[in-house]
C-alpha cells in the first residue's frame, strides 16, 4: 500500500475498518473528555463548554455485518452550569467494505465513531502503519464543509498505553473555511480551520487505545460590522481505560 492511501485508510471521518481474520475485543472501555471554546471580538462575547464521561465500545455481528456501537454517558459544564447527557453512534461495516452509519446521536462529538481517527484498523494497515517512517502528504475533508484539508500523515513508532503495546500516529491537516459557523448557523465566517491529533493502536488487537484531537477555526465573522474576529476551539481526549480499573469502576457503583 503507497503512503497516500495509507494515509487515506486511518484518517477518513467517521469510517470504522473491521479487523478481519484475527482476535479482537467484544468490548472496550474509554474515559472521554473535550473543551470547546469561542471567542468573537476582542473579548466580548465568549464561552466555554466541557465534557468528562464514560464511553463503551461494542463490536458483534449484526447479520453479515459487524455492527460497531458507542454509547457515552457524560457530564456537559456550559459556562458552569453542569448537566447530564448521553451520546450514542452505531456503524455497521458490510462485507462488500461499505461502511453505514445507522444511528448519529452525538451531538457533542463524543464517540470513539465520530473522531478524526477510525476506532479499529484491518490487519494490513496496522502493519503498513508500523513501517511508517517520517511524514508523507495526504488530502482529508473538512468535517464541517467537506472542502479539502491538505496535511500531512506521520508514523511515530511504537509505545505503550496502559501496559499494551501500541502503534502511534500523528496528523495535520488545514485549509480555508467559509460559510456558516458549526452550531451557530446565524454567523457566517470566512477564515480558516486547522485540524491536529495524535492516537495509538493496540499493537495486537488493531483497537484504537489513546486519541487527542484538536479543530481549530479563526477568521472574520463577514456578517458582522467591522468584521470582528472569531476563534472556535474543540479539543477530544479518549483514553482506553484500563481492565482492572474497569472492574474497581463497575464494583463502585
Amino acid at each position: 500500500m503507497r503512503a497516500p492511501q495509507l494515509a487515506a485508510t486511518i484518517l477518513v471521518l467517521l469510517v470504522v475498518v473491521a479487523l478481519a481474520e484475527r482476535a479482537r475485543a467484544d468490548e472496550q472501555r474509554y474515559a472521554v473528555s473535550g473543551r470547546d471554546s469561542f471567542s468573537i471580538g476582542d473579548g466580548d462575547i465568549k464561552s466555554e463548554t466541557r465534557y468528562r464521561g464514560r464511553e463503551v465500545l461494542t463490536v458483534e455481528h449484526h447479520g453479515k455485518a459487524m455492527r460497531y456501537t458507542a454509547k457515552v454517558t457524560y457530564v456537559r459544564n456550559d459556562q458552569g452550569a453542569e448537566s447530564s447527557a448521553s451520546a450514542g453512534y452505531v456503524s455497521d461495516l458490510l462485507p462488500t467494505g461499505q461502511q453505514l452509519d445507522s444511528a448519529d446521536h452525538d451531538p457533542d462529538y463524543l464517540t470513539v465513531l465520530n473522531q478524526p481517527f477510525s476506532a479499529q484498523l484491518d490487519a494490513a494497515t496496522l502493519d503498513d502503519l508500523r513501517r511508517l517512517h517520517g511524514s508523507v502528504p495526504f488530502d482529508f475533508p473538512s468535517p464541517f464543509t467537506g472542502a479539502t484539508l491538505h496535511g500531512s500523515l506521520e508514523g511515530i513508532g511504537m509505545g505503550r498505553v496502559g501496559g499494551k503495546p501500541a502503534v502511534g500516529v500523528r496528523f495535520s491537516a488545514g485549509g480555508p473555511m467559509h460559510g456558516a459557523l458549526p452550531d451557530r448557523p446565524g454567523l457566517t465566517l470566512s477564515g480558516g480551520i486547522l485540524m491536529r491529533g495524535v492516537a495509538y493502536y493496540d499493537a495486537e488487537t488493531a483497537l484504537l487505545l489513546t486519541l487527542d484531537a484538536t479543530v481549530t477555526i479563526s477568521g472574520n465573522v463577514s456578517n458582522r460590522s467591522g468584521k470582528d474576529p472569531v476563534t472556535i476551539v474543540y479539543r477530544r481526549s479518549i483514553r482506553a481505560e484500563e481492565p482492572e480499573k474497569t472492574r474497581t469502576a463497575d464494583r463502585s457503583r
